[in-house]
């Protein structure tokens, strides 16, 4: 070994070394002369003297021999540089293993060349790990292929699902439309009624509500309002409850007839006067009419039905009649008022009863008797009605108001139609 030493420091030191030797015998002198160098020297020879080399190797180790101690740690380095070469070495291997093994002869040329590019190589790995599921994909495209198709179809059913949930809101909006046409079953339109009479329209959307509640949308009706003239009517009359009361009974007129007109007949103790009025001209128009008929009597239920009686006949009607018969109090002659209303009941007429007043006034007691009167004994259909408005009566809301309106008049239609009176 130490001649390999030897071998290899002069391969480290090189010309350094041998160029001292030679100027030191150009010179001719020799290393003893130095006390310095051969004490030095001799020092060196210990070991070279138990060496097998021969005295000319000597020679040439003793001027590097003064050197030699001070370099020998140097010399040390560099058998641990092979062994961080052979630990690194089976590195290598590992990442190697790992690259395929083309790459192998070019690292055997270069081992600390592949040493960087393999340090490098072990985060390309990494991305190469998720680089061979795609190959993998790649590589069996076959049944990737399937995978993806069969991924797909159920997909598409889960379309073709939503499709007829698609159709739902059209099918709907068909339905909507049904019924939310442009009169939605009523005898005239909303855009006729805010033609000729816009003030009307809230009325006659309640009407319309309360209509299709009771399943009498689209049903068709002439429309009548007797109204009563008796003194102590006044008040009515001057703070508008009778005026908003027929402005009522021509919106549901509305629904009910085509024609926009409501016959109106006002009575006391005989019939005051006979009127219409229209969606054209109804603002006022009660005031108005019984302003001009002067003195307010008694109160004659009869002669106020016989008067609709009358009119339903010559108007030469087929729908039914519907009257709103508005009081506030019992009639004059009560026998009278009876006959007249089981007389009726043989006619397509339905007499629905207003009371104004307070509701548990003994004035009521004979339309309650009215209601009530016995079938077939008296008359042939129960063919009337009654409910008490209050004392005021425009505290009703609109709503309330119709439905108590049509609270009675489906059963009287049924019973119309099944004794022949109505088609």
């Amino acid at each position: 070994m130490k001649f390999s030493f030897r071998r290899l420091w002069q391969s480290v030191t090189g010309s350094a070394s041998t160029t001292e030797n030679v100027s030191a015998n150009e010179a001719g002198g020799s290393p003893a002369q130095d006390p310095k160098a051969a004490s030095s020297g001799d020092a060196a020879e210990g070991p070279v003297q138990g060496s097998a080399d021969s005295p000319a190797d000597s020679a040439e180790d003793r001027p590097a021999a003064g050197e030699t101690p001070a370099a020998e740690p140097a010399v040390t380095e560099p058998p641990a540089a092979p062994v961080v070469e052979k630990i690194e070495t089976p590195a290598a291997p590992v990442v190697v293993e790992e690259t395929p093994a083309a790459d192998t002869a070019e690292e055997k040329d270069a081992p600390t060349a592949p040493v960087v590019e393999e340090t490098e190589t072990p985060a390309a790995p990494v991305v190469v790990e998720e680089t061979p599921a795609a190959n993998t994909a790649e590589e069996k495209d076959t049944p990737t292929a399937p995978v993806v198709e069969e991924t797909e179809t159920p997909a598409a059913p889960v379309v073709v699902e939503e499709t007829p949930a698609a159709d739902a809101p059209e099918d709907s909006a068909a339905a909507a439309e049904t019924p939310s046409g442009p009169d939605q079953g009523s005898a005239m339109s909303l855009e006729e009624l805010q033609a000729s009479a816009a003030g009307l329209v809230d009325l006659y959307k309640a009407a319309q509500v309360s209509l299709e509640k009771t399943g009498l949308a689209g049903q068709r009706a002439a429309v009548y309002l007797v109204l009563d003239r008796s003194g102590s009517m006044r008040r009515y009359y001057k703070d508008g409850t009778v005026q908003h009361l027929a402005e009522q009974a021509l919106a549901l007129s509305a629904n009910l007839d085509d024609d926009g007109v409501v016959p109106v007949v006002f009575f006391s103790t005989e019939v005051d006067g006979v009127a219409d009025i229209a969606l054209g001209d109804y603002s006022g128009r009660i005031e108005a009419l019984h302003n001009s008929y002067g003195h307010m009597g008694r109160t004659n239920y009869h002669v106020a039905m016989q008067a609709v009686i009358d009119h339903y006949k010559a108007s030469g009607a087929t729908d039914p009649a519907f009257v709103i018969f508005q009081t506030d109090g019992a009639p004059t002659s009560r026998a009278a008022a009876e006959s007249a209303v089981c007389e009726a009941a043989g006619l397509p007429i339905f007499w629905q009863f207003v009371g104004f007043g307070e509701p548990e006034s003994k004035a009521f007691a004979f339309l309650r008797k009215l209601d009530v009167l016995a079938v077939p004994e008296k008359r042939v259909v129960d063919n009337a009605g009654f409910f008490p408005a209050g004392d005021d009566p425009r505290a009703l809301s609109d709503a309330e108001l119709y439905s108590k309106l049509m609270a009675e008049f489906p059963e009287w239609l049924t019973a119309a139609r099944q004794a022949g009176l109505i088609n």
